[in-house]
């Protein structure tokens, strides 16, 4: 029997319901785990961590909303996790770490062996657990790292942190989601995350939505998708002082280039299935392959 989902909502969970997710744990029939904004116990939330520990099959975990409430259950969690090797997708949105509970996951999130995709939204962090979050996103060639990365609703972050993300992302050989969205970044950090963009190779999508930018910051970011090639195939700017020709400008240019893409991907393509098609010809090309990221791992649930 293939692994299912135990996805339970807002609801205040009973020690026997705690002892069945349990063993379906053990049992390695669960792939999805989501427990978002549930009501249990100390000791029930241990219990849960000890049956993640054992468990090979679990590949998402959803924590989300203030499930892992205090250091205690940080601890624990983090014991789970250097224990674990099959999770890919962790999801703490909204979870009370700050940077100090950060730090205590940080050895077992560094040293996982599958985790891809991290959700720290509302999380509380500061600068501090940027740069611990920076050490997640390895330059390019030292090894694997985050592909998705969701830091939402994180205000104690400054600039200065910002930039560190920045420079990390630039230089990150496997990041392709990074969501920013209601953070006060302004123009100035937006003019950094340009740059970290034009020298990303695999940077697919920015969340910007909800973060004070202005039409001066849309200039720079329409500047650099115009003229410098980039892997970025979404860029989201909702909900900023940025007039709506501009984002309609920006979000042509990219539809440009992913269209280019697919085209230049359908004729390499069509010449390895077919070398004797000429390519001026391009009506003989019968082999579409689309690019993107198809269904991102961090919006496979629900925060």
């Amino acid at each position: 029997m293939l692994p299912g989902s135990i996805q339970i909502s807002g609801e205040t969970l009973s020690s026997a319901e705690i002892r069945d997710i349990c063993e379906s744990l053990r049992e390695n029939s669960v792939r999805l785990l989501s427990l978002r904004g549930c009501q249990l116990s100390d000791r029930d939330f241990g219990r849960i961590c000890r049956g993640v520990a054992e468990s090979h099959s679990l590949a998402q975990l959803n924590l989300n909303l203030g499930i892992v409430s205090n250091i205690n259950r940080v601890k624990q969690l983090a014991e789970a996790l250097k224990t674990n090797r099959s999770i890919q997708s962790l999801f703490l949105h909204g979870s009370p770490l700050t940077d100090a509970g950060l730090a205590l996951l940080n050895p077992a999130l560094s040293i996982h062996p599958s985790l891809v995709a991290l959700d720290l939204g509302d999380c509380m962090l500061g600068d501090e657990g940027i740069n611990l979050i920076c050490g997640l996103l390895p330059p390019d060639g030292a090894k694997s790292g985050l592909k998705e990365l969701t830091l939402s609703a994180n205000p104690g972050v400054t600039a200065k942190g910002w930039g560190r993300l920045a420079i990390a992302v630039a230089h990150s050989s496997q990041v392709r989601v990074l969501n920013l969205d209601y953070n006060p970044l302004g123009d100035q950090v937006a003019g950094m995350l340009a740059v970290a963009v034009a020298s990303s190779r695999t940077l697919e999508v920015l969340d910007l939505e909800g973060t004070g930018l202005t039409n001066h910051s849309a200039q720079t970011l329409l500047d650099m998708v115009e003229n410098y090639p980039t892997a970025l195939r979404t860029l989201i700017l909702a909900e900023n002082s940025i007039s709506p020709e501009l984002q309609q400008q920006i979000s042509d240019l990219l539809s440009e280039g992913e269209e280019e893409e697919e085209n230049e991907a359908h004729e390499v393509t069509a010449r390895e299935k077919n070398p004797w098609i000429c390519q001026s010809n391009p009506s003989s090309q019968m082999v579409l392959v689309t690019s993107g990221l198809g269904e991102s791992l961090l919006a496979e649930t629900e925060m």
